[in-house]
């Protein structure tokens, strides 16, 4: 079903009708495309990520580790998809493609040698049945949070799609599932699949002690085999502890070595729009993250408030067609650990993006934000990167950007435009070196 022909449906069907029976054409797509192409993901090892936030960095943790472990593994994110060192950056403004892609893709890394898969998975892809016919056998769960109950409805239903993940994962060869122990949901995922794994900070079977968190990473001790091993993840954040730790366990599962488990996980540099550092010769700190939900806002601008000496600015949007109730939520954590908090468009689509920015403002001004003093609305994203390098200096300030992370495009009313959010600080932070 091409998406034109989806488009077309859906303007002729009201809102809620059609909300029911898209995930049925989704299926007879992903059904036909399987069978046109021969159930290309059969005999493949798949490993399934899923969750609110992490899930991204998480897969490329497990890719990288298992790489450098000597396997021949596929990565399939938000962000890129390839084979082994051969990675291609993802063009598409979603996280799993559609059936047909997902399938291309998997007969190619087939033919090209793939014995493994890691597959980012959304709850809209297992609720629309674009990954049927992918034979899971491994399934992480980052965390779960609100989100997406624009399309959801309610969290009980996001929550029930993210669990199916589980739920295909028990039909297929190891049956083993990895999940949080530090989130309240995780006990809903350990139940569907015959093994289970728990980590956390807080608690669980791999428990992260003496994490010491820095601007460039973080170490930590976790118990592997009997023996406390430090493991040095060089992604910033506490999330990023944990994130390593998902991983940590996939390794155990497939018997890979203390050495082959710390040395992957320090393989990995960083994920574009992931904590990603920007470094224009500039005297401060940028960071540009994908981050756009609240829990992943406190995670991360508490992060960084704890580790920033000087004065911290954040710039970031809400999405245009996505769930309203979040935007004030974010503009309240913002102005809780911001010094200066700068609102902006993210992907307004066909919304109003003065009203989305006004409902953010609401949030941060009752953590005490005052306009035009330490709270500024500009909508043209440009535009905010242009001021927010200036409301920054000295070696110990951070400016970080959140919402658009990796993204190549911005969606306006008029369409999705190109977008490269590392380039626009780049090309800002250059007129501020030359002053």
């Amino acid at each position: 079903m091409s998406s034109t022909f989806r488009t077309g449906v859906k303007k002729l069907i009201p809102t809620g009708i059609f909300r029911w029976i898209e995930p049925f054409g989704h299926l007879v797509e992903a059904v036909l495309v399987n069978v046109w192409y021969g159930f290309p993901a059969r005999g493949l090892h798949v490993i399934g990520v899923t969750g609110t936030n992490g899930k991204t960095t998480t897969t490329f943790m497990i890719h990288r580790m298992l790489v450098e472990a000597g396997y021949n593994v596929a990565l399939m994110s938000t962000v890129a998809n390839g084979l082994n060192n051969s990675i291609v950056m993802q063009e598409q403004h979603m996280t799993t493609v559609s059936s047909p892609q997902l399938l291309r893709h998997i007969k190619q890394f087939k033919k090209q040698g793939a014995k493994w898969l890691v597959l980012e998975t959304t709850s809209h892809a297992l609720a629309q049945h674009r990954v049927w016919g992918v034979p899971y056998e491994i399934a992480v769960m980052t965390n779960i949070t609100h989100e997406h109950l624009d399309y959801h409805g309610t969290f009980k239903r996001y929550l029930a799609a993210k669990v199916k993940l589980f739920k295909i994962a028990n039909k297929h060869g190891r049956r083993f599932g990895v999940v949080n122990a530090d989130d309240e949901h995780a006990g809903e995922f350990a139940k569907q699949i015959k093994r289970s794994v728990s980590y956390g900070i807080n608690g669980g079977d791999l428990r992260a002690t003496n994490i010491q968190l820095t601007g460039e990473g973080s170490t930590y001790m976790v118990n592997m085999k009997g023996k406390l091993q430090e493991i040095r993840c060089h992604i910033p954040g506490e999330f990023n502890v944990s994130n390593s730790l998902a991983a940590v366990a996939v390794g155990l599962e497939l018997e890979l070595t203390p050495l082959q488990i710390i040395s992957g996980i320090a393989a990995l540099d960083g994920v574009e729009g992931r904590m990603a550092t920007i470094d224009a010769g500039q005297e401060f700190s940028v960071i540009v993250d994908f981050a756009h939900t609240p829990d992943s806002f406190e995670r991360l601008l508490g992060d960084l408030r704890t580790s920033t000496k000087g004065k911290l600015v954040v710039l970031f949007g809400s999405a245009g067609r996505r769930d309203e109730s979040k935007r004030a939520i974010q503009g309240g954590i913002a102005g809780k650990y911001a010094d200066e908090v700068i609102v902006t468009e993210e992907d307004d689509r066909d919304v109003d993006g003065n009203q989305i920015m006004q409902q953010i403002a609401t949030g941060a001004e009752a953590a005490g934000k005052v306009k035009d003093q330490n709270l500024f609305l500009i909508l043209d994203r440009p535009t905010a990167i242009d001021f927010a390098v200036t409301r920054v200096s000295g070696p110990d300030d951070t400016l970080v950007l959140l919402g658009k992370g990796h993204e190549k495009t911005i969606e306006r009313a008029d369409g999705e435009h190109p977008w490269d959010e590392a380039g626009e600080v780049r090309r800002a932070l250059a007129a501020v070196v030359k002053r």
